[in-house]
């Protein structure tokens, strides 16, 4: 689970804990989350397929709560086997996972156009207008693809978008029909030229397929987004549209609470968010801008530069509390090396009055309370034992843990597979 706005690094742990587990499934979210990896010298971005993909022998599994689309999958599928990953091999697509179609993209655009000033910040990948049709009803899923009559029920929800389009007075018609490359028709060629793609892949029920694997082995769900994003318990409104703590594995994978057994709560050792919405920590001077430069804080799908603050435990704790973490994993450490002085957040003043509470409107004016610890001053990206962590990091540590009662069990100190000290 991702602890804060998204961007913790998931993408990484997956890819680490991966060779430990039969299975990974993507169980929420779409392409609108990109997951970065770095190993054997190169670089990959996933969007929608789970991050165990270049695990020999390690199945991957596109949940049902995911929403899923066909254009973007087949692109993520070319560029993963023109680097020699055998797809089609190590991946099955749950049949109740939503489809993006194109129209969806378009509704995207309009809404957040619609909106003005009270933009969202949405990246206008269809995300949020999918998972609209899914709770109304009106979706189509993975499964219906294998329908004869799959074209009449894309044509029927496609005039639905469409008299909502006209509604909102955005252009579908144009030449290039933004967020589109091109026009609503071009890209409509290229919508049933991928599904026809995905009918190659095993279709799969995943709850009974992650009950079966379940029982003959494990699986590791890897979540999208963050927890700070979530539908129900994030920065409302500002907000993805799906569940991304860990009751949404159970949601999007079909699995009973009870399987559950680690969960691996994953932060940056500061706090960054891409786009709209409260950011109590926020840095707006030279330190916030040397955050962004040190760890290149820029979206791995989007590009968007990302905004950049100091650690903030009090929206960290209430992170653990709502996903029930067991296994605490910090990245992004080595970040913090040139510093002289690192803060963190351990309380807010709300209204004159300090509390260790979320508050429910947190887009209201918060005062971050502060504890500064001495920087370490040294390079971390090259330790690889916990021993030869030097002792100002080991207080820092320390003090997490006591403050949000959970051991930190994982270190990254880079963005290669070795930069990981499991303590």
């Amino acid at each position: 689970m991702g602890l804060q706005w998204g961007d913790e690094g998931k993408g990484k742990i997956v890819d680490v804990l991966a060779e430990r587990y039969d299975k990974v499934a993507r169980f929420q979210g779409g392409p609108n989350a990109g997951h970065s990896l770095h190993f054997n010298g190169k670089s990959y971005v996933l969007r929608s397929i789970p991050s165990g993909i270049f695990r020999e022998g390690t199945v991957n599994i596109i949940g049902n709560g995911v929403v899923f689309d066909p254009i973007a999958f087949v692109r993520e599928c070319g560029e993963l086997r023109a680097a020699g990953v055998p797809v089609g091999e190590r991946l099955v697509i749950g049949r109740k996972a939503n489809i993006i179609l194109p129209t969806h993209r378009l509704l995207d655009a309009a809404n957040e156009a619609a909106a003005g000033k009270g933009k969202i910040g949405s990246t206008q990948k269809g995300i949020g207008p999918c998972y609209t049709d899914k709770v109304s009803r009106h979706g189509l899923r993975v499964g219906d693809i294998e329908s004869p009559d799959f074209k009449a029920r894309y044509e029927a929800l496609k005039a639905r978008h469409i008299k909502e389009l006209e509604a909102l007075g955005y252009d579908w018609k144009a030449s290039v029909a933004a967020p589109l490359t091109g026009s609503l028709e071009e890209e409509e060629n290229l919508f049933f030229e991928a599904v026809a793609k995905v009918r190659e892949f095993p279709l799969v029920n995943c709850e009974y397929y992650i009950h079966e694997s379940l029982a003959n082995g494990s699986v590791l769900a890897e979540g999208a987004q963050g927890t700070m994003l979530d539908i129900d318990y994030g920065s409302y409104p500002f907000v993805t549209s799906s569940t991304t703590t860990c009751s949404g594995a159970c949601l999007g994978l079909g699995v009973a609470p009870q399987q559950i057994g680690h969960v691996y709560g994953i932060f940056k050792a500061y706090c960054t968010r891409v786009g709209s919405g409260p950011f109590p920590t926020e840095l707006f001077d030279a330190t916030g801008d040397k955050l962004r430069e040190v760890g290149h804080e820029f979206g791995a799908v989007t590009g968007r530069p990302r905004r950049c603050g100091w650690l903030d435990l009090v929206a960290l704790r209430y992170a653990v509390i709502i996903d029930g973490v067991t296994d605490l994993i910090m990245m992004k450490a080595d970040c913090l090396d040139s510093f002289d002085s690192i803060k963190v957040c351990t309380s807010y003043k709300v209204g004159g009055r300090e509390t260790l509470e979320l508050p429910f409107d947190i887009s209201q004016p918060v005062e971050p309370v502060y504890t500064e610890f001495k920087g370490w001053k040294c390079d971390l990206s090259g330790i690889r034992s916990e021993d030869a962590l030097p002792s100002e990091f080991r207080d820092y540590i320390a003090f997490m843990e006591k403050y949000l009662g959970v051991p930190v069990k994982v270190i990254s100190l880079g963005p290669d597979r070795e930069a990981t000290i499991f303590r």
